[in-house]
């Protein structure tokens, strides 16, 4: 069945309407769309960790202090999310998206003339982390309802706009700090990122119609009036019986308000009437945030997995920096380790979109190798004494990051999960609890290395995290099968249950249509 765009493209502000997922068409506009969103949102957020040092002496402020500014933001960004879902439900993922574009470089651009750390904590805390709640969510939702056999892959791909801004921006922040200073560098970010609103402006929402046809039966005419005549002959015998009327089969002897017409034949305008009522059926009424999801363990357990392995999302690209300057690591190089943790974290995401564009995959397992894998990698860190084995620690945890960051949201629309249907709201769930770890993440590692004077015990408490995420993982698939048994053991037993509740209906009917017959039989005797 050929797909194909029933709606009459007017403006750039149209909806999409299909008959099935297009899997590309403006959805590869979408998807670049979402790359330069990942560059502008979470891109600056990993590439943050360039102005630790700087933000340190300025404000004469520990780690810990310094690292609330991003375990705020990415607080925000996370609690916010139910109400970026509420949001683009009621007005569309278009103009929140745009909404959030402002917020993120309002609040960038007035941390550039912060006096204290805690005008840091209210602008890029609250306003930007806002901000990037209401840019990255939406776009990623409606990426996903673009695709279907490609989502794996597409989002993969697009999502490597984070690493592509680690890339560029740490060396290049870097350079113009000490051309213009810290401070109008984070001006010209905050000015870069209305970049946001364009992409914004790109979100067509989309209609996905399925296209039924509804043929009438093929009319049998001749057969059906033989019937109806052959009927109204024995009616009207019956009834005439006593005046020796004499009845024939001849169309012309039925009478006027008998039609002789095929009882099976409907109208032409029924019939057309129905074949629209069919092809546009009334849409339901869509709830703002389903909290349904909350019922699901396979859901509460994927989402345990990402409350944990949120931890070892941030701090060790907040910390790399300082790590190696710690074990006496130039500035400049201290950038390229970064650098090459990006290059390498697009290499994972893609690798990760090819192998989950595979078919037929467990989706799932595959994450969880991923998962563990990147446990191994946070574990490797402090075991790095020198910049080469530093730096290949970065390449192998940027590899892995890549192949779970680009991953973990996406498969929330898979069936093993929530699956599409539910997507949005599970969506906005899932990174209001992500939250938690967010908060407390960074500041976690940044207590452990004022304590313990070693930034080693900040990768530490990164990977018990994420081995915690993946004991939670490889409990989402038995959850699934468990209640998927559950649900059709209970419907099996309604099943039954209807059918013997049935069966005494009727036996009492017959045995009331025995007793009435014998009644009559011993009557006539």
């Amino acid at each position: 069945k050929k797909m194909t765009v029933k709606a009459v493209k007017m403006s750039c502000t149209a909806p999409n309407v299909y008959t099935k997922v297009p899997d590309g068409g403006w959805g590869w506009i979408i998807a670049l769309a979402f790359f330069f969103v990942e560059a502008l949102t979470y891109g600056i957020i990993k590439s943050f960790g360039v102005f630790f040092n700087d933000l340190m002496e300025s404000f004469d402020e520990t780690n810990s202090r310094i690292s609330w500014i991003i375990s705020i933001c990415v607080f925000v960004q996370t609690f916010t999310a139910p109400l970026s879902t509420i949001l683009s439900n009621r007005f569309g993922h278009r103009f929140v998206v745009m909404a959030g574009g402002v917020l993120v470089s309002t609040g960038m651009v007035i941390a550039a003339f912060a006096r204290t750390v805690v005008d840091m904590y209210v602008t890029i805390g609250v306003i930007s982390g806002l901000g990037y709640c209401l840019s990255f969510l939406p776009t990623v939702t409606i990426l996903s309802q673009y695709f279907d056999k490609r989502r794996s892959l597409v989002t993969a791909a697009a999502s490597t706009g984070e690493c592509f801004a680690v890339f560029s921006f740490a060396p290049a922040i870097t350079a113009l700090k000490e051309q213009i200073g810290w401070r109008y560098s984070l001006l010209s970010v905050g000015l870069l990122q209305l970049s946001i609103i364009i992409c914004g402006s790109l979100l067509r929402p989309i209609i996905i119609k399925e296209q039924e046809e509804v043929k009438a039966p093929p009319p049998e005419e001749p057969t059906e009036t033989k019937y109806m005549l052959e009927n109204e002959q024995t009616r009207t015998s019956i009834e005439s019986i006593d005046s020796g009327v004499e009845i024939t089969t001849s169309p012309s002897n039925v009478p006027g308000n008998t039609k002789a017409e095929p009882k099976n034949e409907v109208p032409k305008e029924h019939v057309q009437t129905l074949v629209e009522n069919k092809s546009t059926p009334p849409e339901p009424k869509t709830k703002l945030l389903d909290f349904s999801v909350m019922r699901d363990c396979s859901f509460i357990c994927y989402a345990l997995f990402g409350l944990f392995a949120t931890l070892g999302f941030f701090a060790p690209s907040l910390y790399i920096i300082p790590l190696s300057l710690s074990l006496g690591i130039s500035k400049d190089h201290s950038a390229y380790i970064l650098s090459a943790m990006a290059i390498a974290e697009v290499c994972g995401r893609i690798s990760a979109g090819l192998v989950l564009n595979r078919k037929p995959i467990r989706k799932i397992y595959i994450e969880l190798i991923c998962v563990v894998l990147l446990s191994v990698a946070l574990f490797a860190f402090p075991f790095a004494s020198e910049f080469w084995g530093l730096m290949t620690c970065s390449i192998f945890f940027g590899f892995m990051l890549g192949t779970v960051a680009g991953t973990h949201i996406p498969l929330l629309a898979e069936d093993d999960v929530v699956g599409i249907a539910r997507m949005s709201s599970a969506a906005g769930v899932y990174v209001f609890i992500q939250s938690l770890a967010g908060l407390a993440g960074p500041p976690l590692a940044g207590v452990l290395v004022d304590t313990t004077e070693n930034y080693s015990s900040a990768f530490y408490s990164c990977a018990a995290g994420m081995v915690l995420g993946a004991v939670f993982l490889f409990l989402v698939r038995p959850c699934k099968v468990g209640l998927c048994q559950r649900q059709q053991q209970q419907c099996a037993e309604e099943g039954v249950m209807e059918v013997v509740l049935d069966l005494p209906e009727d036996f009492i009917e017959m045995d009331i249509g025995k007793a009435e017959n014998s009644g009559k039989g011993c009557d006539g005797v």
